[in-house]
């Protein structure tokens, strides 16, 4: 899978250290990362939702066997 890239090999030792850090167990290392991209902002009205969509976006993910792990983005809008 391709989250096996920052997963497998000695030369990941450092990157699953940081995991580890996040919480991330070593049975969830077996598991698809999945991300997930959010431009959520309590300052711009349209996006006060996304976090809501965010979440249950990340339930599924897990239900579906995954770990999610979510970023945020500016949105166009982002301008103040």
């Amino acid at each position: 899978m391709r989250s096996d890239a920052i997963k497998k090999g000695i030369e990941r030792a450092g990157h699953r250290a940081l995991l580890h850090a996040v919480g991330v167990t070593r049975a969830d290392m077996d598991k698809p990362f999945i991300g997930i991209v959010n431009s959520y902002s309590e300052i711009v009205p349209g996006h006060m939702h996304l976090d809501a969509i965010a979440q249950a976006v990340k339930e599924g993910v897990y239900q579906g066997g995954g770990i999610p792990f979510e970023v945020n983005t500016i949105a166009i809008c982002d301008g103040i």
